[in-house]
């Protein structure tokens, strides 16, 4: 009963200490983590009723739903104070450099685990490869590549220079070893501030003879990602929290980089300084988070505590930003959450007397206004201070989104591999009581298992494979109107301009509508690449229940055979990316007085366009729908092998023993087990419904 103790003690939280400021919040995802403990104490009944191979898989299957890890990736504005709200939410106030140089392209992830220990805290720091450095280097980055093609020389002998400072400036600090450390990895059982300052935050040129292997900024230059392994009991679960350099950089290598990091979680927070909120200016960000669902945006407007008046000041700051993402086609149902890191690390720190009383008050008014404070409530300093802060408004939107979004999916994955088990014991069963009450049944015809088998999984596979390349090609074909759509208005727009205006007033048009019709192309490829799944492995699921029913003659009516669910389809993050027509500054200009006669007008600006736009649909119908087909032929392939391992262990034993497959069960207490297999049962219909 040793697991089922185990599982029984996850989720407490220690009665002193930051551990009761930072359990404020996270009481949503009680009910998600009281269905994940009883499928686990399901497992490991299951576990115990079966076989060897049948408690191995239990026992997979346990660990993965034990050890689920959703990630939540952090972008904002510079000088938002993301860092420093990310501080806070972990509940350690200096464990990220919040000054970090503008420079700096790291993406830190931080792997929060309660399942660990201390001892097994590690940290893991990974630098860009050969390909990725010399692409910077030769080509001067996206935006290398955007003002060649634009022809802004001036522009692209800037990008050149800053380049090569960067590059001299990492030579120094890293010497000889600069190109050999690319593409490498240094991982440490350890960390703390001064180690992550050495590879994510860039310090003060270096004198000759300083020590620079330990300085702060060593290999920042080079450094791609940060991995932090910390154990934290007070979290109710695992999580990865991503703190990413944002999207504004000279080359746009920290946009592709947040972009990449957006894609592979399933949360997106975005934080805004409530002294600039969102304007125009952060259109970079409103195209990154425009292509992600609203249920999985966050908003956060940090600082608060710097406002001097509010109560008056955020209804209006809320008022603004609806109003800016509804005009630059924006997440318009994001929720929006009010927060002051300052007040977090303060309450953290057990030093309240870090927020003057002035503002302390004028917060407190606020969040009484709001209802997030009730009138009369008598808190401890530090207690007021974590309200206010709105961390715990915070948990309760990650423990909500987690609750229904992937831990909801997590949840019908696992119960729907651990039904399959159960059915496989189930039918063993059946056998062994039909043979137990009538030993002149003839004898199981097993020979043709592996033919079945066979024929099974190649039929699944070719329908996959044929229901892909039909989607994919009707996807290819909607990219393609689309993206040629586009390209006609666009010029069309540009020549009736010239027309209208000739060419001494600049012109300039807005890529808006590309992305849109891309986007709503995507959707409907996802829609009819998850039904095809679908269809496919509830065809596939059928198949092995008749293969049961012939094979076995299972009669029970409530045997059946669990169809994983298709994956999800990721958001088409990309589409935010920054293209030519988003770049409205001095070099546009320089582009549009360069040109000479509407012919040289229309056919440059076509091709530069179609060049800028070309690498972003080629993405969608490469490498986004490649491993979106990937991902389903996964999902069959795992799906197969488990059906495949159960059926040829019930045909060994089988055919191997007198007694035949009853082993599957042990026949030691069989009785009990029987009845406890059914009681497993029950409880797993329950999640696989």
């Amino acid at each position: 009963m040793n697991a089922d103790t185990n599982i029984a003690a996850e989720g407490s939280l220690p009665a002193d200490g930051n551990a009761q400021l930072l359990a404020r919040g996270f009481e949503g995802l009680q009910p998600y983590l009281k269905k994940s403990l009883e499928l686990r104490q399901a497992l490991v009944r299951l576990g115990k009723i079966g076989d060897k191979a049948t408690s191995r898989a239990a026992r997979k299957l346990h660990h993965q739903l034990k050890h689920a890890e959703p990630s939540i990736t952090m972008i904002g504005q510079v000088k938002a104070g993301k860092t420093s709200l990310v501080n806070a939410m972990v509940g350690q106030p200096d464990l990220l450099p919040a000054d970090v140089n503008p420079w700096t392209s790291v993406v830190t992830s931080l792997h929060l685990n309660p399942h660990t220990a201390p001892e097994d805290n590690r940290a893991s720091f990974r630098f860009f490869d050969m390909e990725e450095w010399s692409r910077l280097l030769d080509r001067g980055g996206r935006i290398g590549e955007l003002a060649a093609r634009a022809g802004a020389e001036e522009e692209l002998e800037k990008v050149r220079e800053q380049v090569e400072d960067m590059r001299e400036k990492s030579r120094k600090r890293l010497g000889d070893k600069f190109e050999l450390l690319l593409g490498q990895q240094h991982d440490y059982n350890y960390f703390d501030q001064d180690l992550v300052e050495r590879y994510v935050c860039l310090g003060d040129d270096f004198e000759d003879d300083f020590e620079t292997s330990q300085a702060q900024g060593r290999f920042a230059d080079i450094t791609k990602s940060a991995e932090l392994y910390i154990y934290r009991p007070e979290f109710p679960m695992p999580l990865c929290v991503r703190d990413t350099p944002g999207v504004n950089d000279t080359f746009m290598i920290r946009e592709q980089i947040t972009i990449r990091a957006i894609r592979e979680s399933r949360l997106c927070v975005v934080v805004l300084a409530a002294h600039q909120a969102l304007s125009s200016v952060d259109l970079a960000l409103i195209r990154m988070i425009a292509n992600v669902k609203s249920r999985e945006v966050i908003i956060l407007v940090n600082r608060i505590d710097e406002l001097s008046d509010p109560t008056n000041q955020i209804p209006e700051i809320r008022q603004s930003i609806r109003k800016t993402l509804t005009d630059h086609d924006g997440p318009k149902d994001a929720e929006i959450i009010f927060t002051s890191a300052f007040c977090g690390n303060a309450a953290l720190l057990g030093q309240p007397e870090m927020l003057d009383e002035k503002s302390r008050d004028s917060l407190v008014e606020w969040a009484r206004s709001e209802d997030i404070l009730k009138s009369g409530e008598d808190l401890a300093p530090e207690a007021l201070l974590w309200e206010l802060s709105g961390l715990p408004q915070v948990y309760a939107a990650i423990s909500e989104r987690i609750a229904e979004g992937n831990g909801q999916e997590m949840l019908d994955r696992v119960a729907k591999a651990a039904m399959n088990l159960a059915n496989g014991l189930n039918a063993a069963q059946q056998v062994v009581e039909r043979r137990e009450s009538d030993a002149n049944l003839p004898p199981l015809e097993l020979g043709s298992l592996n033919r079945e088998l066979d024929r099974i999984e190649a039929d699944a596979r070719s329908a996959m494979s044929k229901a892909f390349d039909d989607v994919i090609e009707d996807f290819n074909k909607r990219l393609d109107r689309s993206h040629r759509s586009f390209l006609e208005r666009a010029t069309g727009s540009l020549l009736q301009h010239l027309d209208q205006h000739g060419s001494d007033v600049v012109w300039e048009y807005d890529p808006t509508g590309l992305r849109i019709l891309l986007r709503t192309a995507y959707q409907v490829f996802g829609r009819n690449a998850q039904k095809a799944t679908k269809d496919v492995l509830m065809g596939t699921a059928q198949d092995y229940a008749g293969l049961y029913y012939r094979l076995f003659e299972v009669s029970d009516e409530g045997f059946g055979i669990e169809a994983p669910a298709a994956p999800r389809i990721p958001s088409p993050i990309l589409l935010g990316q920054t293209i030519a027509l988003d770049m409205k500054g001095t070099w546009w200009t320089r582009w549009w007085h360069k040109r000479r006669g509407f012919r040289n007008f229309a056919t440059d600006f076509a091709d530069m366009i179609k060049a800028e736009t070309d690498p972003m649909v080629d993405a969608l119908r490469g490498s986004h729908a490649e491993s979106i087909r990937d991902s389903a032929m996964q999902v069959l392939s795992e799906f197969m092998e488990e059906q495949r391992s159960i059926l040829e262990r019930i045909a060994d034993e089988a055919e191997s023993r007198p007694d035949g497959i009853g082993t599957l069960l042990d026949n030691n207490g069989a009785a009990v087990k029987r009845e406890q297999l059914k009681k497993t049962m029950a409880t797993l219909t329950e999640f696989a419904a």
